[in-house]
């Protein structure tokens, strides 16, 4: 309990660093995630990132699935270097960033997120200081994380403007999303939930799933889920998938392509209560970890 109360508190915690300009735009910072693995989060984070793209918005997404990072493979490249490589002061933000289809940014963060907890305070907000400097480059930034309910999961929840869980028709994975929606609601540290459906038969399974899965958090934690959409099974995913192609863009009228880009533009249609950017996002991280 002591432990939830002050990751809620941290979350919710006024302070952060000064930005570079008063008058800056901040990004919105989405964190993504699922209650198990094997969804199709991350193919759907590369995919959605491309579709909001199309929509005309700058993106960059962070690889902060500190175990099981892959983002990298699911765009065909190889990144020579990472958050780790700017966190030790050998290279710079745009020497890590990598760009991808439709200007999409690609930040591969693996185990560089969690060395910040370890910097002096100094060079802690030098390095953010220096990483707010994304937020020129990027209108959304998503966060791909590891599943499950983690600490560094949940701390990169609370330190997010909004959450976005992924599930999929099965009643594993549903529960699994349950359980991390209920953690995250029970302590508070997050009041926007949004919710997309993967792999269903058709648009009447998904909207089932999802009112299934909205009426027991509504009902039982008093929780309120954005239904953003679903996304059918398309075997067009599993062959861009071999391709190390996103499928947005290799099978652009795919049934599941469609999908990805109705979602991306009803999340650009949810209103955003507040944005407290990335200098803001990366404090309450570092802030969240180092109070264990």
């Amino acid at each position: 309990m002591d432990q939830a109360a002050r990751l809620r508190r941290l979350a919710l915690s006024p302070q952060k660093p000064q930005p570079l300009e008063k008058t800056k735009i901040k990004s919105r910072i989405i964190t993504v995630t699922s209650g198990k693995g094997g969804v199709g989060k991350t193919n759907l984070v590369v995919n959605l990132s491309l579709a909001l793209a199309q929509f005309g918005k700058r993106v960059a997404i962070l690889d902060a699935d500190l175990g099981l990072a892959n983002l990298d493979v699911m765009l065909g490249v190889v990144p020579r270097y990472t958050l780790y490589d700017v966190v030790r002061g050998r290279k710079n933000l745009a020497e890590i960033a990598i760009k991808g289809p439709a200007g999409v940014i690609l930040l591969p963060g693996g185990s560089g997120l969690t060395e910040l907890a370890d910097l002096s305070e100094e060079k802690r907000r030098a390095l953010i200081n220096d990483l707010q400097l994304l937020e020129d480059m990027a209108d959304i930034i998503l966060i791909d994380t590891g599943a499950g309910l983690s600490r560094t999961v949940l701390s990169f929840v609370a330190a997010a403007d909004e959450m976005l869980m992924i599930t999929t028709p099965e009643p594993t994975a549903i529960c699994d999303a349950y359980g991390v929606i209920k953690v995250t609601a029970r302590q508070q540290l997050q009041q926007k939930i949004n919710l997309i459906v993967n792999q269903v038969k058709n648009a009447r399974e998904g909207k089932e799933t999802a009112e299934r899965l909205m009426r027991a958090c509504e009902k039982f934690l008093q929780m309120e889920l954005q239904f953003l959409g679903e996304i059918c099974s398309d075997q067009r995913v599993a062959m861009a998938v071999k391709q190390q192609q996103p499928f947005i863009t290799l099978y652009p009228h795919s049934a599941a392509a469609e999908n990805v880009r109705r979602i991306a533009g009803t999340l650009l249609a949810v209103p955003v209560e507040k944005k407290r950017g990335l200098p803001g996002f990366l404090y309450r991280l570092v802030q969240l970890w180092e109070k264990g």
